[in-house]
């Protein structure tokens, strides 16, 4: 259908559309125009994506003249590669409607580990190992000696993409990264530099967060990007805590340990060079007495991580005279780690803020704020020099460098935190020294700064003033959108006791109290003879989860609990987990039924969905704080009650309840859908806690069902299940319409939006 929205004709691909959706791409449309930034919550499974892609790509359809770029950033590549087919069925659409002048070029861009189709380099295991392998075979220097040399190895994909030049280039269209693969198969080019080559050119990329936030990445993927771009980030419930770990180092034993052996190598390096070819190290010396300018201008295959600092806080002046010579940079470089060597053998945790440690690292080692802050560059331009191609190996030593340049670099907003060991297992000594950053609004900032529309968006982003606050930024528009149902399919409940009526709660004083453990494992019991199909549930911890479990083993209710459905636990293990998904899928597929144990802030709870028969009834076991003595959430609560009047108890419950939020909203991912939300916890009944939770679930939350006990539950599902069976009108024909067609759109005009 295609429609308007005031002076933009909108192109989407299906027959109807939610009026939910229709308000969203009306308050885009606003803030597009207004050439700022807004906060949209929207519920799951009410078609987020295709609202905000459909209205992005006909705004700039409409905008001919001077069109913006859309950068769609997701947290996983499963997401990434989710959008992307929507966006192939939406260009699909376009094009039968405007021909050839509605083409596009859309791609995703990810790590070389995704998109390499050398076979010998994307066998490697990590990430880090298949870059350091890409390195080997495509380096400038590699590169001149295979010329010579035809024994030497090198990438014949790149050599085939850099023989193409300008040739070398994708045909309009929609590409995820299984195209960009196959592409690359079918030309003999290598997909990767193809991909970064052509992000200046394309009208839509989709990647990651990382490569907007993370300076490091960022300064090597996105400084091409111009000014008129719109940049979405979706499910951005946690964009504060990605912009904290972007400027965040943790330096432990081993990582000392690592740069020694990496100096020690470095050191032979140089003295290899000096018998052999002093030359270059002398003129690596004379470009730096001129400026560390050179960087702007290395071949795509050289370029390393950008600078760990934001753009704005590089130093631009020439490097310091006492670290320009190699040797000298290295016997630097060995004070440091000796004396963070030094200050991880502390009995005590020290907590320090940047402006004393840098005093004290002058004072001990001789290393001023300004040797520290070039560290960084200083590596690179060295590591270049001397023709370094396996950078897995010089990780630690990166690491160090990371570290010094960000201390050096910032004087607020940032904490030095030294742990002697782990609080949760003291016996055991694992010193940790941690640059721990407490502004999210420091990585976001050159974001907001650099592109006219930033839109955040999820579907929990409650209370929707905090982020704000948080971002340090005024959004033009910041709205909450319901959900509007034909039949109330979603039903969440607050179980604040047990049968006997005694409290039931994950408090610190209550969680490991035999009648709390035995009124949760009748709860889930009683739910599981009930229920039909998949039941999810979710615990504070991984911790936690092990102690209750093991707890209900002893008690019998584990057995009784797989008579009526099988069992499936989530671990850290990643391969462990997707057996476990599969196989729990494969159980609801053939009617057996089965429950899946998982954690809060996991990597079940932010991905993945179970929607339909999976996801019938989802469990939140308690209220999932974060751990309240770790030093480094003390440290930034201080900052935030501090710096944005933010109190700590109000962070700490948002942050809870928004991952709460998460955890239940996986069970709907459509309107068709339906389930159950037991909240199993008597803090939910307090309205401080509960009034953060999503409108669209607050909406839902009858006063009946705030203080129920396990057998009102049991009583109340089974009254919804049965509802749920009957037949219904999905357009909603009757009072207010739930689906609307072309023609509802054109009758009510300007009507919609006083529908809410």
């Amino acid at each position: 259908m295609k429609f308007q929205i005031e002076d933009v004709t909108v192109y989407f691909p299906y027959d109807h559309i939610y009026p939910e959706q229709y308000a969203y791409m009306l308050d885009l449309k606003r803030a597009l125009d207004a050439k700022g930034h807004c906060l949209l919550e929207m519920p799951t499974g009410t078609g987020k994506t295709i609202a905000l892609l459909s209205l992005i790509t006909s705004y700039a359809l409409a905008k001919s003249s001077n069109p913006p770029k859309l950068l769609y950033c997701t947290r996983t590549v499963h997401e990434m590669e989710k959008t992307l087919a929507e966006l192939r069925l939406l260009y699909e659409y376009q094009l039968r409607h405007l021909g050839p002048s509605a083409r596009i070029l859309a791609l995703g861009l990810s790590s070389r580990k995704n998109l390499c189709i050398n076979p010998s380099v994307v066998s490697s295991a990590t990430r880090d190992s298949v870059d350091a392998g890409c390195r080997k075979l495509t380096a400038s220097w590699v590169r001149a000696l295979a010329v010579e040399n035809p024994n030497i190895p090198t990438c014949p994909f790149f050599e085939n993409y850099e023989k193409a030049g300008s040739e070398a280039l994708l045909p309009p269209g929609v590409y995820t990264l299984q195209d960009l693969r196959s592409f690359g198969k079918e030309k003999s080019w290598c997909p990767y530099f193809l991909a970064r080559h052509m992000i200046q050119f394309a009208n839509v990329v989709v990647y990651s967060y990382q490569y907007l936030l993370d300076p490091k990445v960022a300064g090597v993927i996105s400084k091409e990007m111009q000014r008129e771009c719109v940049v979405v980030f979706d499910e951005a419930h946690n964009i504060d805590n990605v912009c904290i770990e972007a400027l965040s180092v943790s330096v432990r034993r081993q990582t000392l340990d690592g740069a020694t052996r990496n100096l020690n190598k470095l050191a032979q390096e140089i003295d290899r060079f000096k018998a052999t070819d002093a030359g270059r190290l002398r003129a690596e010396y004379n470009r730096l007495v001129e400026g560390l300018a050179q960087r702007g201008n290395l071949p795509i295959s050289d370029n390393w991580l950008a600078n760990p600092a934001l753009p704005d806080d590089i130093l631009k002046e020439a490097v310091p005279g006492n670290i320009r010579r190699a040797e000298h940079f290295l016997s630097v470089l060995r004070r440091l780690v000796q004396y963070l060597k030094g200050r991880l053998q502390t009995e005590n945790v020290e907590n320090e803020g940047p402006v004393g440690f840098v005093a004290s690292i002058n004072a001990q080692a001789g290393i001023d704020q300004k040797m520290l802050k070039c560290c960084y560059d200083r590596l690179h331009s060295l590591m270049l020099t001397l023709e370094i191609t396996n950078t897995d190996e010089f990780l630690h030593i990166q690491t160090v460098c990371d570290f010094a340049t960000l201390v050096g670099t910032y004087t607020q907003g940032f904490s030095i935190i030294i742990e002697p060991f782990d609080e949760r297992m003291p016996h055991i000594p694992d010193p940790v020294l941690q640059l721990s950053c407490h502004d999210a609004s420091l990585a976001i900032k050159p974001v907001f700064q650099r592109f006219q529309s930033v839109i955040i968006t999820s579907g929990t982003l409650s209370p929707i003033d905090l982020y704000p606050r948080l971002l340090n930024f005024n959004p033009v528009i910041s709205r909450s959108f319901t959900m509007s149902l034909t039949r109330d399919c979603i039903c969440p409940m607050v179980l604040t006791r047990g049968s006997d009526q005694l409290p039931v709660s994950t408090k610190f004083d209550m969680r490991s109290d035999p009648g709390v453990v035995r009124n949760y494992g009748r709860l889930l019991q009683e739910m599981v003879a009930a229920v039909p199909d998949g039941i999810v549930c979710f615990f504070v911890s991984y911790s936690y989860m092990d102690g209750i479990v093991n707890s209900w083993n002893e008690m019998g209710i584990l057995q009784d609990v797989m008579q009526h459905k099988l069992v499936f636990i989530e671990t850290q293990d990643v391969v462990e987990t997707t057996l476990a998904l599969d196989n729990y899928r494969k159980a609801c597929d053939c009617g057996r039924g089965a429950v899946f144990f998982s954690v809060a802030r996991g990597k079940v709870a932010e991905g993945i969905d179970f929607d339909r028969h999976y996801g019938r009834l989802v469990i939140m076991f308690g209220v999932p704080f974060q751990y309240t003595l770790s030093r480094i959430l003390l440290a930034r609560l201080e900052y935030l009650r501090e710096t944005f009047q933010i109190k700590e108890g109000d962070f700490l419950t948002f942050d809870a309840l928004r991952q709460a939020a998460q955890c239940v909203g996986r069970v709907i991912r459509s309107k068709a859908d339906y389930g159950m939300m037991i909240f199993a916890d008597k803090r939910y009944s307090r309205h401080d806690k509960r009034s953060k939770l999503p409108g669209w679930i607050l909406s839902h939350l009858r006063d009946a069902h705030l203080n129920l006990s396990t057998d009102m539950a049991l009583h109340i599902a089974r009254e919804f299940l049965r509802k749920m069976a009957q037949p219904y009108d999905k357009a909603g024909a009757s009072g207010k319409k739930t689906l609307l067609s072309q023609e509802d759109l054109e009758r009510m005009g300007e009507a919609i939006p006083d529908m809410y």
